[in-house]
């Protein structure tokens, strides 16, 4: 998982379509995993969790390791 467009990235991207968070936690971001994760359950009461969900895939797509 070192660059943009990798297979893991691809796989973490596909992780966080099922679980907002699960792709971050996969890549081993475990803080900004139970951020997204946490952050999208709580908006998903009031509908506006897909913004956060939509987040999670692509931070997880566009990861870069350093």
């Amino acid at each position: 998982m070192t660059q943009q467009g990798s297979a893991g990235n691809v796989i973490a991207a596909l992780c966080s379509f099922f679980i907002p968070g699960l792709g971050q936690l996969v890549q081993g971001r475990l803080l900004i995993a139970i951020v997204q994760f946490l952050l999208a359950a709580a908006l998903w009461v009031v509908l506006l969790g897909w913004i956060i969900h939509l987040w999670s895939i692509l931070d997880a797509a566009l990861f870069k390791a350093k």
